[in-house]
């Protein structure tokens, strides 16, 4: 959908007068959903795995059993299958309950009563915690390990103080280490308490604090506070109690004293190591379903419910801030949650430059299920896909999640290795890495009805594997925009002539300004053309589209006329019988 013309805007971009061709803008997947910990309703880039796990944890506990969610789940298959990055987005059962995030105190030499500065952790929930007080901040054993660390909380450690410098070092631990086998998340070595010294803490470490704010309009936006963008992943410095101005004097050497003749020296840490506390909230809800428990008619999905993803949803709303090519929410239906599925389609069709992949039914319904619920379903910017399948989770167990959950990995596969305007589908890019088995083996009639349907069929085929064979959106009327193929291409290329125009806005309307543009597009469509993205196009921005009226009302129109490359969906073979002595021309 076109976004409206209201206000100008600004943007911090370049004007590239050499009309050397740029790379279109690349962004990875969304996937919003509950993690066993890190930041609640904040968007958040994850550049592998590995990444994921420490920001936001793998599995938990929910009663006698060792639980992964589905959004892990769904970010492990999408790095194992060539994702590079993705925008992940925390929701949590009851947001407005999950203040504060754990902090701690830390002592000075002088008195453990008094405290040069605090730390906060980045991520919220009483994972974090280690103590419920300040005077006993993580309670620790004879071999300095925590009595209740685990992997998923944090400690800190104060070391390397030197007086002369009035520097010293933190470093972020995980909370299950001990003094003789540390695992150190993070070092920031010679950091100091001077506000005018460049290795200032609050700098170093960052002081930034990100929160989910709602205007008087109902807006809903990620609101900072603090001076210092945060290069900590999992901290910030939310006081300095005591800052050491100056901490030397202008000779270099002489250690300075503060009002009341005290060295600041006395002001600095004492080298020691301790956790968290104060933290409060905790997703793990009773009663909540989980993988092959989610079926049609239940609630409290993951311990959620569709109240728990609004904000969330429309914080992605901001494509300025976040981009992403397709988004899912993994673990919602159509037939559950209908309400967040209907908010993500809208979601990316106002955006313009995302596809959603969503999901119909639940475990164990049929081939009617899914086309019967799709029926409901009309956009050209979401696709879905059937049976559910199974996978094996982080706790070792093989366990049946829905298609979602596998369907942006091979989304970044085709990209990695061919482009968006391939099929995602096929025995060539459709193969689905880690999938044991699908919930039900379709015959040919079952794919038949399915792809009728607007649903397109994960098959499995004797020998080859199991592959996704439909490549159909959810749009109802037949045009070249119910196929998945098409929509990207048409999503990646408003992505960067988008952003060629935008380097138009306030430069004047004539026609030196027009050929910038059209030397910029044009020769980027000419390689799409070359790389199986279109058969040909046509740009027009000229006098024919600009006349003086349109000139007059300061506006600049352009036309891109495009042909998309059709994908081969059916092969048809004649096989012709001829007689004994039949010659072949």
């Amino acid at each position: 959908m076109a976004e409206s013309i209201i206000s100008p805007g600004v943007y911090t971009r370049e004007n590239d007068i050499s009309f050397i061709q740029p790379a279109p803008i690349q962004a990875g997947a969304a996937i919003v959903g509950p993690t066993v910990k890190g930041p609640v309703e904040i968007p958040t880039v994850v550049t592998s795995y590995g990444d994921f796990t420490n920001k936001f944890g793998e599995v938990f506990v929910s009663g006698s059993t060792t639980v992964e969610y589905l959004t892990s789940i769904a970010v492990r298959s999408y790095f194992q299958q060539g994702g590079t990055t993705l925008l992940l987005t925390r929701v949590v059962s009851g947001s407005s309950n999950w203040a504060p995030a754990a902090s701690t105190n830390i002592a000075t030499f002088n008195t453990a009563s008094i405290n040069p500065f605090t730390l906060e952790t980045l991520g919220k929930g009483a994972i974090f915690n280690n103590s419920t007080t300040a005077s006993n901040p993580g309670a620790q054993n004879s071999d300095n390990s925590l009595v209740s660390g685990s992997a998923d909380n944090l400690r800190w450690e104060i070391a390397n103080i030197n007086n002369n410098t009035g520097t010293f070092s933190v470093l972020v631990r995980r909370g299950d280490d001990n003094v003789k086998s540390k695992t150190i998340l993070e070092t920031f070595n010679n950091v100091s308490l001077d506000p005018d010294s460049p290795n200032y803490i609050a700098s170093v470490i960052g002081n930034q604090k990100l929160a989910k704010t709602v205007d008087s309009s109902g807006t809903v936006f990620i609101q900072p506070s603090g001076e210092y963008p945060n290069n900590s992943n999992y901290v910030r410095v939310s006081s300095v109690n005591i800052p050491t101005y100056k901490y030397l004097a202008t000779d270099g050497v002489t250690v300075n004293k503060d009002a009341s003749s005290l060295s600041y020296s006395a002001s600095l840490p004492m080298s020691a190591s301790g956790a968290f506390f104060g933290a409060v909230g905790n997703n793990v809800q009773p009663l909540a379903n989980y993988n092959s428990a989610i079926v049609s008619g239940v609630s409290n999905v993951q311990g959620l419910s569709d109240s728990d993803y609004a904000d969330a949803v429309t914080l992605l709303g901001n494509k300025d801030n976040y981009q992403f090519n397709i988004i899912t929410v993994p673990g919602l239906t159509q037939q559950n949650n209908s309400i967040t599925v209907a908010n993500v389609l809208s979601l990316v069709e106002t955006r313009g430059d995302a596809i959603a992949v969503v999901d119909l039914v639940g475990y164990g319904d049929t081939i009617s299920d899914a086309v019967t619920t799709a029926a409901g379903l009309n956009s050209s910017y979401g696709a879905s896909y059937w049976p559910w399948v199974q996978v094996t989770s982080a706790t070792g167990k093989n366990v049946f999640v829905p298609a979602s959950v596998t369907i942006p990995g091979v989304y970044a596969f085709t990209d990695l290795a061919t482009a968006p305007w391939f099929a995602p589908a096929g025995l060539t890019r459709g193969g689905i890495s880690g999938v044991i088995q699908t919930e039900r083996k379709l015959s040919k009639s079952d794919r038949d009805a399915l792809y009728l349907g607007k649903v397109n069929p994960i098959a499995t085929f004797p020998g080859t594997g199991i592959s996704i064979f439909g490549q159909k959106t959810l749009q109802t009327k037949a045009s070249a925009l119910d196929r998945v193929n098409v929509r990207r291409l048409l999503i990646e290329l408003k992505k960067f002539i988008g952003n060629q125009a935008t380097n138009l806005v306030f430069e004047q309307n004539t026609i030196s300004t027009r050929n910038k543009f059209l030397a910029a597009v044009n020769p980027y469509l000419e390689s799409v053309v070359q790389r199986q993205g279109l058969y040909s196009y046509q740009v027009i921005m000229d006098d024919t589209n600009n006349t003086a009226d349109v000139i007059d009302r300061n506006q600049l129109v352009g036309q891109i006329i495009i042909q998309p490359a059709k994908t081969i969906e059916f092969v048809v073979l004649d096989f012709t019988i001829e007689p004994t002595g039949a010659t072949f021309a």
